[in-house]
């Protein structure tokens, strides 16, 4: 039987944390991400600063709760939105049927540098 390959990154990633979820990203990873506040256009810059996990490779350090000092840079290169999602309250005997439609917006960012 043969060995499997290894597939593990060498150069390291870190978990960062934005809109209430964590993230593990590297570089050259696209990763999407909640909408942020304010005003973004596609092109730009975004600096993430809650960096929960820096792993360099070789070593690995963790936050408490936050690495201090580690910032993951990015570019936003789409906004969207995701598909529909359709919530449906019904109940029977009762004549009562109510349907609402959700579109979650998102940003893609581009992960440029771990540092």
């Amino acid at each position: 039987m043969p060995k499997a390959k290894n597939t593990t990154k060498t150069e390291g990633f870190a978990v960062i944390k934005t809109g209430g979820k964590q993230y593990k990203v590297a570089v050259g990873d696209s990763v999407k991400i909640e909408k942020i506040i304010g005003e973004y256009k596609e092109g730009d810059k975004v600096t993430f600063n809650e960096v929960l996990l820096v792993d360099d490779g070789s070593n690995t350090t963790i936050g408490t709760p936050v690495v201090s000092g580690a910032i993951v840079e990015g570019t936003l290169t789409k906004i969207g939105r995701h598909p529909k999602v359709t919530v449906i309250k019904y109940k029977q005997k009762s004549r009562y049927f109510k349907k609402n439609g959700h579109r979650q917006p998102f940003f893609e960012v581009k992960i440029e540098s771990v540092k």
